[in-house]
């Protein structure tokens, strides 16, 4: 879309479209929305993923959560965001970039943890303690986000049809309850159930807490997701509906 074009639509407000009719357009905020998406994803689960914290709650007392529940539940934001705005086919390509990249990260952990160290390196001990279960934590990962993001995505796109586009926080949070339940329901026996200081109860603990942590989330960053959602769509001149979309998750295409 020219300059010219785009302010026209900044003024003229969104125009409702189905998918298809844009499916070989060029938009102006995509390619950076597929990369903030990436890059979150990408270092929530390398760093916030494997430690646990834990918080004193009144009333209830230590409750422990994973770390990366601060910055994943952005990645679910920005699925929305992107599923709103550019519709379910181009928000699947950035779940497919999304699983390349986890997938690169645990092909490099592996190998690079392999490696056999310099003599004179004595970080091998605290390098494999910070990254030697990443392959582990990055396999469920890739599994989990596959499913829940995929899952996420489908009632939104769906939701919008149903609600003719109104009352985009019902689809928001719905979507997020759904694709986060998921994830979580996939994530946390495969990365954590078994391995050392992890037990079965504080598995099923850190997964509910997560869930319910990443819906509240979503709830609270409604505000937010309401003013990204409003202004691109108001740049880029579209509300996309997918009402003739193929919501398989393995086709290439918009």
């Amino acid at each position: 879309m020219s300059d010219t074009a785009g302010s026209m639509a900044a003024n003229t407000g969104p125009v409702a479209i189905d998918a298809g009719a844009v499916a070989g357009r060029q938009f102006r905020y995509f390619d950076f929305l597929m990369a903030a998406f990436v890059t979150i994803l990408l270092l929530s689960n390398i760093i916030g993923a494997g430690k646990r914290s834990v918080i004193d709650l009144p009333w209830i007392g230590p409750w422990p959560f994973g770390a990366g529940i601060l910055f994943f539940p952005v990645s679910y934001v920005l699925g929305d965001v992107l599923t709103e705005v550019y519709g379910y086919g181009r928000a699947r390509r950035c779940v497919w970039a999304g699983f390349g990249a986890l997938l690169f990260m645990v092909i490099m952990s592996v190998v690079v943890v392999a490696l056999p160290p310099d003599s004179g390196w004595t970080g091998q001990a605290a390098y494999e303690a910070v990254f030697g279960q990443a392959w582990r934590i990055a396999t469920a990962s890739i599994i989990a986000f596959w499913a829940g993001e995929f899952a996420n995505s489908f009632v939104m796109a769906r939701m919008k049809i149903l609600t003719r586009g109104r009352h985009l926080w019902t689809r928001t949070i719905g979507s997020t309850i759904i694709g986060e339940g998921i994830d979580s329901l996939i994530f946390y026996p495969i990365a954590f159930l078994g391995a050392v200081g992890w037990t079965g109860g504080q598995v099923m603990q850190v997964l509910l807490s997560q869930w319910a942590l990443k819906v509240a989330w979503e709830v609270v960053l409604t505000p937010v997701t309401y003013a990204v959602v409003g202004f691109l769509k108001r740049r880029e001149g579209v509300d996309i509906f997918d009402t003739a979309t193929d919501f398989s998750p393995f086709r290439a295409n918009v």
